[in-house]
């Protein structure tokens, strides 16, 4: 049986990397202290496989046919993509992934609602993988990854329950379908508030942000599904905030359980509220 060895989440903005200098120097060093210890955290525990999910920002299927979740089958996953390389301006990368361990999962979770799709060629990558791959320095953490990209954009969108849901099925298949002593780790990559493109390109909903670390921290799942909702997300951000599900997809996989906050920002700069918190899973 399969340990689930870490769970973290922080934002993934491209700011982090593209525009980081245009932020105060204490929000800089706040941002550098969450990563680095998520880079230790991944190290320390020794995690075998990290799955990041992440919002797929609409780049790797038609709206015409688009899953809920895709699973990451690639030996090597690269990038950034060549068309995101001047707006996030990180070196390339790449780091070894595990389409063992992506396909027993997403074999494992296809009846648990949501449309998941298996894709085995490299997908196209931006900030969702390439600003944590970076940030928390993957390619020298000795860890192969999997990507399970999401649908927070297109509609049906599935909501908060759907997400913890599909997270309390991966965290089940994760404990009984992979093999005894592998340790994996879960990253949920993205928000917090922000309004891509829209009238509030340039407005961070800090109160809705600090509330949502608050209610993390306190670690009670009930009360986030019920009060964190999908419409409350897209009140403090239309087409950006809902990327929080990816972080409701690690609380069902966990199930409820405290966590501790890494650090915030509000940087307006940058685009989007920035934020990191990590699990105790003792």
């Amino acid at each position: 049986m399969a340990e689930i060895s870490l769970a973290v989440a922080a934002s993934h903005t491209p700011g982090l990397t593209g525009w980081f200098d245009k932020a105060p120097e204490a929000d800089r060093d706040t941002v550098r202290a969450a990563y680095a210890e998520i880079h230790d955290a991944v190290v320390r525990s020794r995690t075998d496989v990290l799955l990041i999910i992440g919002n797929d920002h609409v780049e790797n299927a038609p709206v015409s046919d688009y899953p809920d979740f895709t699973f990451g089958l690639a030996e090597r996953h690269t990038g950034p993509d060549e068309w995101f390389k001047p707006w996030l301006r990180v070196a390339d990368y790449a780091v070894p992934g595990r389409p063992d361990v992506a396909d027993v999962l997403y074999r494992s979770v296809q009846e648990a609602g949501p449309r998941v799709r298996a894709v085995h060629e490299n997908l196209r990558y931006d900030d969702n993988l390439s600003v944590p791959i970076t940030l928390a320095g993957l390619v020298d953490a000795g860890v192969a990854v999997v990507p399970v990209l999401q649908n927070c954009t297109v509609p049906p969108i599935p909501d908060e329950r759907a997400c913890y849901a599909f997270g309390a099925a991966l965290g089940d298949a994760i404990r009984t379908r992979l093999p005894a002593g592998l340790r994996v780790g879960l990253f949920g990559s993205g928000g917090l508030s922000h309004e891509p493109g829209g009238p509030r390109y340039l407005e961070i909903d800090e109160k809705f942000d600090r509330w949502w670390m608050d209610l993390l921290v306190e670690g009670d799942h009930e009360k986030i599904l019920a009060e964190a909702t999908f419409e409350r997300m897209e009140q403090a951000g239309s087409g950006g905030t809902a990327e929080l599900l990816s972080w409701t997809v690690v609380m069902g996989a966990i199930g409820p359980r405290p966590c501790r906050s890494l650090g915030y920002a509000a940087v307006p700069q940058w685009r989007c509220g920035v934020g990191a918190v990590r699990w105790d899973l003792s």
